[in-house]
C-alpha cells in the first residue's frame, strides 16, 4: 500500500472512527424534472393572483414550509395534496401536468419585411420572392414565399418544379395558368397544383399584387 493511501486510511481525530457518508436516496431525473416542474407552475398560478404562500397554504390546509419546498420542486408530495393546491389556485390536476415532458420546440419566427429576398427563374423588375422560412436540413422538404408584382406590363414565363405548390390571394387580382387551365385569383382565393406542370402568371388583372406561396417538395403521390 502506497504512503498516500495509508494517510487516506487514518482517522480524522484520535478515539473516533471515520463515519461513511449516507447514501442518497436513490432519484430518478425525471422525478426531479417533474417536481420542479409542479413547483413553476404553482408559484406561477399563485402570483398571477397576488397570493403569498401564507394565503394558499392556510386555504390548502398545508404548512407553509411544505408549501415553499414544493415549489421549489425540493420534495414530491401526495396527489391528494396537489389537489388542495390546485383547487385553492382555481385549477385542476389535468392544467397543472399539462405541459409537463412537452418537447422544447424551436421554430422559425420571421418579422414582418424581413424575409430573405431571393432571385428565381422569372424574377424581374417589380415582381419580388421574400423567402418565409429556412429550411437548414440537407432536403428542402418546403419553402414558403411572399411574392409581390407591381407591373402589370410585365411578362411572366411558365415554371415548373418538384412537389406541390399552395397559393393563397391577399391583395389584388391575377389571372394564373397552369397547365392549359386559367383561373381568375381574388383576394381569400386559394390554389393548390403539382408544381411539376408549367404554371405561372397569365395577367396581373389588380396591382399591387400579393400572395403566399408554399412548395412542398415532399411525394407528390
Amino acid at each position: 500500500m502506497s504512503t498516500v493511501a495509508t494517510r487516506k486510511a487514518k482517522p480524522k481525530a484520535a478515539g473516533k472512527a471515520a463515519r461513511p457518508a449516507a447514501p442518497e436516496p436513490a432519484t430518478h431525473a425525471e422525478d426531479r424534472n417533474l417536481d420542479q416542474h409542479i413547483g413553476h407552475v404553482l408559484r406561477e398560478k399563485r402570483q398571477a393572483q397576488s397570493l403569498t404562500i401564507a394565503d394558499v397554504a392556510d386555504l390548502a390546509g398545508v404548512s407553509r414550509g411544505m408549501l415553499s419546498k414544493i415549489e421549489n420542486g425540493q420534495v414530491s408530495t401526495s396527489l391528494e395534496t396537489l389537489r388542495k393546491l390546485s383547487g385553492v389556485l382555481g385549477m385542476t390536476l389535468a392544467q397543472l401536468f399539462k405541459n409537463f415532458d412537452v418537447p422544447e420546440g424551436g421554430a422559425q419566427h420571421v418579422k414582418s419585411g424581413e424575409g430573405l429576398e431571393v432571385v428565381r427563374r422569372g424574377t424581374r423588375r417589380g415582381h419580388t420572392y421574400h423567402l418565409l422560412a429556412y429550411d437548414q436540413g440537407p432536403r428542402k422538404q418546403v419553402e414558403p414565399f411572399l411574392i409581390t408584382m407591381d407591373d402589370a406590363s410585365e411578362v411572366f414565363p411558365t415554371l415548373t418544379h418538384p412537389g406541390v405548390e399552395f397559393i393563397y390571394m391577399l391583395e389584388g387580382r391575377i389571372e394564373y395558368r397552369h397547365g392549359r387551365n386559367t383561373y381568375l385569383l381574388e383576394p381569400g382565393d386559394s390554389l393548390t397544383f403539382k408544381g411539376s406542370i408549367p404554371h405561372g402568371p397569365e395577367r396581373l388583372l389588380e396591382v399591387p399584387i400579393r400572395f403566399l406561396a408554399v412548395i412542398n417538395y415532399g411525394d407528390e403521390e
